[in-house]
């Protein structure tokens, strides 16, 4: 008999909620697929029941993107969002992409600057900013939305076919039992399920492989998106300016890049976004955001005229974003529920924007779900889904820009020109597609045969280190209850991980989690790796790069995790 019998044996049975439709993550998917529904059945004059499940504190809590958004699926889903006081402040005034090298800079005329480059009637936003809005939209419109609530287990019924989900137990102590304060998950079931649990979620990974709804298709390729909020100096500040930029300080053979948004009110966003596919497992994704703004043409923004660093760090975070391209989209459908947004990996890595794609992603679920249930049907596969997805906008866009990832197995150089001969001159249409067949984390290489990266001291001024970074992103978990990171096989970590690769989960974590520390048990130096779940901002960046794969990451206790402000 399991854990979870033995719970539901002594404090059962877990308490039910009925909805017409259950939705997993309050982000812009899973609002946007609540939103359609609620206006689809006041279209009807009819009622349908919604609720959304979020592990964060509240809508926004815990979600983290550059973010220059395109407002084209926002104007589908709530025209007038204008008038309703969105939060789309500060339109995109100039696009500045920049080829750095160690201490030169070349800007590309904007001339030469590809579709899919060009921000003209885009945003800069706080994504936090507009999922509160679109939650209080939602609410407005009868949505149920729980925050604090964690989706912790897919229920499925005796044909299996998803019927809901179960929110995780509060109370446990850190031995796994329960304390004085327990009390049973309670269950949330649905004629369909809609999981929008964001790039990597941990419930969307399950259904995957238990479906194999990723057969025939792409591995899923990911970066690790590094952000801090600054405010910065007035003569610094030029509001809507948007800076992209490639090379320096990731050689040739890396993926990645950086932004540097100008928002209003003195607001900077900066970020660095490295692809995890990485193969040299000294490299950190955190380092590299530090070293980035000490090239002079970007600490140029922090510093005032005499050279001083004026700019305030507000906030930090980070968070692992898709980067595959729709080759790599899983099948999206299932029975009884299906996958929007970023947790099937709908985001377009070339304009890196993924905002726009949740929300179409949603309507588009939700429409189908409404027909559905319209209809008399109840947990079958909702294939006018992908059906709709494949006649829309979105997937000419997505399937446009499908190759631009895998051009950067060729380097920095060759990539740059062949994007931009496909998309300046082709527009899109290249005859041919490239492929991937390996996840990233099959990419590293053991130490041996790599060069270490000398990484600068943090200065605490411009450049930090990760603690402090950690307590500005305002990260908290419940320290009694069960760490929510583990490991297979406890022996891995040194004597693979470390032995062969160096101990990569000591660099690729932005957060401070993983750390090699003496083993005093077994003295003689050896060492051991200690696991500060406590810092964990659920990036999923173990879960994604962990060479063989050892770390399993599960969702903490509802309302555990960052609480970005700003982001």
């Amino acid at each position: 008999m399991n854990d979870m019998h033995v719970l539901l044996e002594k404090y059962g049975p877990r308490e039910t909620m009925d909805y017409d439709v259950v939705v997993v993550g309050a982000g812009p998917g899973g609002l946007a697929t609540a939103i359609r529904l609620k206006q689809l059945a006041a279209e009807n004059g009819q009622d349908i029941s919604v609720v959304v499940l979020e592990k964060g504190s509240e809508p926004g809590a815990h979600i983290l993107s550059g973010a220059i958004m395109d407002p084209r699926a926002l104007t589908e889903l709530v025209p007038d969002w204008k008038e309703r006081g969105a939060p789309l402040d500060q339109a995109v005034t100039d696009d500045a992409y920049l080829f750095l090298g160690r201490k030169w800079c070349f800007r590309v005329p904007r001339i030469f600057l590809p579709p899919f480059a060009q921000n003209h009637g885009n945003y800069i936003v706080s994504l936090g900013a507009l999922t509160r809005w679109l939650a209080e939209q939602a609410e407005m419109l009868g949505v149920d939305i729980f925050p604090g609530f964690t989706a912790a287990e897919i229920l499925y019924d005796d044909a299996g076919a998803v019927r809901g989900v179960a929110t995780g137990h509060v109370g446990m102590g850190k031995d796994g039992k329960p304390t004085d304060s327990f009390q049973l998950g309670m269950e949330l079931v649905g004629k369909y399920t809609v999981f929008a649990e964001g790039a990597r979620g941990h419930l969307g990974k399950q259904l995957v492989a238990r479906y194999q709804l990723d057969k025939g298709r792409d591995p899923q390729s990911f970066g690790l998106g590094v952000k801090e909020l600054w405010e910065i100096d007035p003569q610094r500040h030029r509001p809507g300016l948007a800076v992209h930029t490639a090379g320096w300080p990731m050689k040739n053979d890396t993926y990645g890049g950086a932004f540097l948004y100008h928002l209003d009110d003195r607001k900077m966003a900066v970020g660095f976004v490295t692809g995890l596919a990485y193969s040299n497992p000294y490299l950190s994704p955190f380092e590299e955001l530090q070293r980035w703004k000490t090239h002079p043409s970007i600490r140029h923004y922090f510093e005032n005229d005499q050279g001083e660093v004026t700019a305030k760090r507000l906030s930090y975070g980070a968070r692992a974003i898709n980067a595959s391209g729709i080759h790599a989209l899983p099948k999206t459908v299932f029975p009884g529920g299906a996958l929007v947004g970023c947790n099937a990996g709908y985001l377009n890595v070339g304009r890196i924007k993924g905002s726009h794609a949740a929300i179409k992603t949603g309507m588009l679920a939700a429409e189908a779900a409404y027909g559905a249930i319209r209809a008399g049907r109840q947990r079958d596969e909702l294939v006018a889904y992908p059906a709709a997805f494949e006649k829309s906008w979105l997937y000419t866009e997505l399937y446009k820009d499908r190759n631009f990832k895998n051009w950067f197995r060729y380097g920095l150089a060759i990539a740059t020109l062949m994007n931009g001969f496909e998309q300046w001159v082709l527009r899109g249409r290249m005859p041919w597609t490239l492929r991937r067949s390996k996840p990233d984390h099959a990419y590293l290489k053991p130490a041996a045969a790599c060069q270490p990266i000398a990484y600068p001291k943090p200065d605490g001024k411009l450049t930090f280190d990760r603690l402090s970074s950690v307590f500005i992103s305002n990260t908290n978990h419940e320290e009694k209850q069960p760490a929510h990171l583990t490991l297979r096989d406890a022996s891995v970590p040194v004597d693979v991980n470390l032995a062969l690769y160096a101990g990569p989960e000591a660099r690729y974590c932005p957060a401070g989690v993983y750390e090699f520390v003496p083993d005093e048990a077994k003295g003689g130096g050896s060492q051991r790796l200690q696991i500060n779940a406590q810092n964990c901002v659920h990036c999923k960046t173990c879960d994604i790069k962990d060479p063989m794969q050892n770390i399993v990451w599960v969702a903490p206790e509802g309302g555990g995790g960052p609480n970005y402000a700003g982001m």
